[in-house]
């Protein structure tokens, strides 16, 4: 039974990075490279210099990427390293003998468009099967631990860098939509690896909790959980202090209203605030609708 189950996890991964490569090997030909455009990450290198000195593209992405795919091996392990290896590789492939449109449309913004989810929708599924085409994110892993900077941080300094170099070299505009086409794969990748389906934890803190519990479990068929906490240290009575249950439940983003109205007729005082938890968090976001929570 496990051996069956781990075949088809190594399926799904296969479906996945097969499907990412298609997809930003399509994206780089069709859109990129039949309009002289740029990118962000390791692929807006690739392109720069194919750009700049007209190496083959292909290669480009195999010798760029070699770095990243030895930190890769040693910060997350061989085989998102070997993963990572096969996808460039079959995008190489892809970009030298697979017939894509040689050009699709000449429109700029709708090149930075569509050119950057297409991209997108590849590097979020091919992470999803565990591989990274665009090793940038692995050397802002490497990077965190050698500097005080979050990822996001670091993500972002060294698209800087690259979009400064391409607005000198090839003008302020190519940079511009270089930008735009960035903003729009990330956030495409974004929903592909965290999933559509976002889910919001509320957190609820009242003198009426027994209340509010009451309501959430038995009214609401919410599944909640209790933290034990203390409520009070106002500024003109830093001594006075209450226990207090602090109620947490998770719910659609559709549902947050409606919650929120519930908790304010029993406490309109109460304390409530949100945080988005994404698809990628596990399997307790979706028992949770089930009251597993």
């Amino acid at each position: 039974m496990n051996g069956a189950k781990h075949l088809r996890y190594y399926i799904q991964d296969s479906l996945y990075i097969i499907a990412g490569v298609l997809l930003c090997s399509f994206s780089m030909k069709s859109f990129f490279v039949a309009n002289h455009f740029l990118d962000g990450g390791i692929t807006g290198i690739s392109l720069l210099v194919h750009e700049l000195y007209h190496w083959p593209l292909g290669p480009m992405l195999v010798i760029t990427n070699i770095p990243f795919i030895i930190i890769g091996a040693f910060q997350i392990g061989k085989s998102f390293a070997v993963k990572t290896s096969l996808a460039v590789i079959g995008m190489a492939f892809c970009l030298q003998y697979v017939p894509y449109p040689a050009f699709i449309t000449g429109d700029l913004v709708l090149v930075s468009i569509f050119g950057g989810f297409f991209l997108g929708l590849g590097i979020g599924l091919s992470m999803r099967g565990g591989s990274a085409i665009d090793g940038i994110e692995v050397l802002a892993i490497y990077t965190l631990k050698k500097s005080g900077f979050t990822i996001t941080e670091l993500i972002l300094g060294m698209n800087v860098i690259i979009f400064l170099i391409a607005g000198l070299k090839l003008g302020v505009e190519t940079a511009l939509y270089a930008m735009l086409t960035y903003y729009v794969a990330t956030r495409t990748v974004d929903y592909v690896v965290e999933g559509l389906e976002a889910y919001t934890g509320v957190t609820i803190i009242s003198g009426m909790s027994e209340e509010i519990k009451r309501e959430l479990v038995l009214n609401l068929g919410r599944g909640i959980t209790i933290y034990k906490g203390e409520r009070g240290f106002m500024k003109d009575s830093f001594e006075v202090s209450q226990d207090c249950d602090i109620v947490f439940t998770v719910i659609t983003r559709l549902e947050v209203r409606k919650l929120k109205n519930v908790v304010h007729k029993i406490d309109p005082k109460a304390f409530i605030f949100t945080n988005t938890i994404k698809e990628t968090a596990g399997g307790v976001l979706k028992r949770a609708n089930k009251n597993h929570h």
